[in-house]
């Protein structure tokens, strides 16, 4: 009888789990359809985007700059040992140039704004949720997604593929940094290399490397996929200050795992677009 009894028990909880699961998913996806229909009407609030375009995007940029440099040197020194073996460093600029611009660069940097902006934005929004700042300004008939949301996920799209390009930069600077310094080589023939695993990729109306296309379409994704579950989590805080603090630690792990997933799906994908 006691096995049966923790039998249901556990039975009762995972189902629960389920639906509490289910239920969040579906508000996730009722909060992106109302985002989605905020952006394409107005009121349009102009002055709260540029200001979440400079906490998002513009206060990233040196974080961002900073993880890119010790990336690219890391990833030149670790490809320098490897490739040492066969004698292929020659190559080493097409290694830093492909990994850091198709993966490492999107992704590290979401996962570093996800840290820095996203748990702001959560921690913000939750502080207004149980303040009852939220419910303030339904009173005063000011839609809480047109103004706490929107410009938040729009700023979020348009910065995170700018600071991406800013930390893909930084990176390959890295690596000729380790390439010249280190292993004796002249700046020409790294960036050679670089641009050459850049045009192998093939380009897009002649003009933009494929491989860039590819490197922006994450970051875009990634931008909204940070900034709107991270208001989403913000926005059912409840529970005071101890309950900030969990919508925060929830908006950031839910993000990194979503930004993580998104990632391995949009590579099949651009792959089969671009290169299959």
């Amino acid at each position: 009888m006691p096995d049966g009894s923790a039998r249901r028990s556990a039975a009762r909880l995972a189902r629960e789990a389920v639906l509490r699961m289910a239920f969040a998913v579906e508000a996730y996806c009722r909060l992106l359809v109302r985002v989605t229909r905020a952006c394409l009407s107005q009121p349009f609030y102009r002055g709260d985007l540029v200001q979440q375009m400079d906490t998002i995007g513009v206060a990233s940029i040196f974080i961002v700059m900073l993880t890119g440099l010790f990336t690219g040197m890391v990833l030149a020194l670790q490809s320098a040992v490897e490739m040492e073996r066969f004698g292929a460093t020659v190559y080493i600029g097409r290694v830093v140039g492909a990994s850091t611009i198709r993966e490492l660069g999107p992704v590290l940097t979401a996962l570093i704004v996800t840290g820095r902006a996203g748990a702001g934005m959560a921690a913000a929004l939750g502080a207004m949720r149980v303040t009852e700042q939220v419910d303030a300004l339904r009173t005063m008939g000011v839609d809480p997604i047109r103004k706490l949301v929107v410009p938040r996920f729009l700023a979020a799209l348009v910065m995170l593929p700018v600071v991406t390009i800013i930390g893909d930069f930084v990176a390959i600077l890295g690596g000729l940094l380790i390439a010249v310094l280190t292993l004796d080589f002249t700046a020409q023939l790294y960036i050679n290399s670089v641009w050459d695993t850049l045009a192998q990729s093939g380009f897009v109306l002649r003009v933009v490397p494929i491989d860039l296309i590819q490197g922006l379409v994450k970051p875009f994704t990634f931008g909204g996929i940070i900034a709107l579950t991270s208001c989403f989590h913000g926005l059912r805080a409840e529970g005071g200050t101890e309950g900030v603090g969990r919508a925060t630690t929830r908006a950031v792990v839910t993000s990194s795992i979503l930004i993580l997933a998104a990632d391995y799906f949009l590579t099949q994908i651009l792959l089969a677009m671009f290169q299959w």
